[in-house]
């Protein structure tokens, strides 16, 4: 119901899965059965990000479940029907101790909830927190040397700033910015474009449960889900909004790299192009002339700029808060 099963993917399983404790707070749990049974069921063909707007909007996907699905709506099974198999769904994961935020908790990561495509629900191993100060690196799977050593440089210096580093788990930039900041004893964050249970590719099985163990591994896909390219997509849309900033690398003209950019210039998050994309991409030049888009010709360049942007983040924060004291 939730995920096709991923054959021929190596399955993740948690390092210290314990016993389901229960019991399940009763609201927490109906509420997300009906996140769970809209996003299922999808009444009306809504998409997941309308379903997750008018969650937000009312604070209780109970109660859009009960405006779109009327008992007696034809083609789509009844509440109870519905509702139940979600339920049930929910306190599997329980059981199965699958830790999962959904966009209704308290502890849903701040940088993600204010952003548009915010996933609806996420899927997690490791340490979720909620106000994570993180710098997206992002870049080629079929990196150059001189790419792996400016990503690996990079997440070694982000570190250095208490700085969180994202990336995708890929072969290629990806995987030279986690195991930087790995071996730096810096937290890393692995957004994944499958189910929690799968690893994709299949050779960083052990690079993924080290995450899970120092950092985090997110999904926010059903856990069974395969790799599939639309998946890929949506996986940067949400790493661009973990992400306080979003770092460049090496990125081709059908990368998904190049999408990550261009979704956080949409989401107002800045992006740092190195000189490198820049001299090879005639998509990164028609980028440079946007706000909040930066180039860097070394890895010190990237850090000013990331101070710069914290710099004005804080600021802009403290302002915030000054008016909001004065208009209470």
């Amino acid at each position: 119901m939730f995920g096709k099963q991923c054959c021929g993917r190596r399955r993740y399983a948690p390092p210290h899965a314990r016993p389901y404790a229960g019991p399940v707070n009763t609201t927490a749990l109906e509420e997300h059965a009906a996140l769970v049974a809209l996003l299922s069921v999808r009444p009306g063909k809504l998409g997941w990000s309308d379903i997750t707007a008018q969650v937000i909007e009312t604070g209780s996907a109970r109660e859009i479940w009960e405006r779109h699905v009327p008992a007696t709506l034809p083609g789509i099974p009844s509440d109870n029907d519905a509702v139940a198999q979600a339920r049930e769904q929910v306190l599997g994961w329980h059981r199965e101790d699958l830790a999962f935020v959904t966009i209704l908790d308290d502890d849903y990561p701040d940088q993600l909830r204010d952003v548009h495509q915010a996933p609806p629900i996420l899927f997690f191993r490791g340490k979720l927190l909620t106000a994570d100060k993180a710098v997206s690196v992002v870049g080629s799977r079929n990196a150059s040397d001189a790419g792996l050593d400016f990503a690996a440089n990079t997440a070694r210096a982000l570190v250095a700033e208490r700085l969180t580093v994202a990336a995708g788990l890929a072969s290629g930039i990806d995987t030279a910015a986690h195991t930087a900041a790995l071996d730096s004893a810096g937290r890393t964050v692995a957004v994944i474009g499958t189910g929690i249970r799968n690893t994709y590719p299949a050779e960083n099985t052990m690079l993924q449960a080290t995450i899970a163990q120092r950092g985090l591994v997110v999904s926010q896909f059903w856990p069974d889900a395969p790799p599939q390219r639309q998946n890929f997509l949506m996986r940067n849309a949400t790493m661009s909004g973990y992400g306080l900033a979003t770092v460049v690398v090496e990125a081709g003209e059908q990368s998904g790299a190049r999408a990550q950019a261009r979704i956080a210039v949409e989401h107002g998050r800045p992006v740092i192009l190195s000189s490198m994309v820049v001299r090879a991409n005639e998509w990164a030049q028609r980028l440079i002339d946007r706000p909040g888009v930066h180039i860097a010709g070394s890895v010190d360049e990237v850090i000013d700029t990331i101070r710069t942007i914290t710099r004005e983040d804080a600021e802009l924060d403290e302002a915030l808060s000054t008016i909001a004291v004065s208009d209470g």
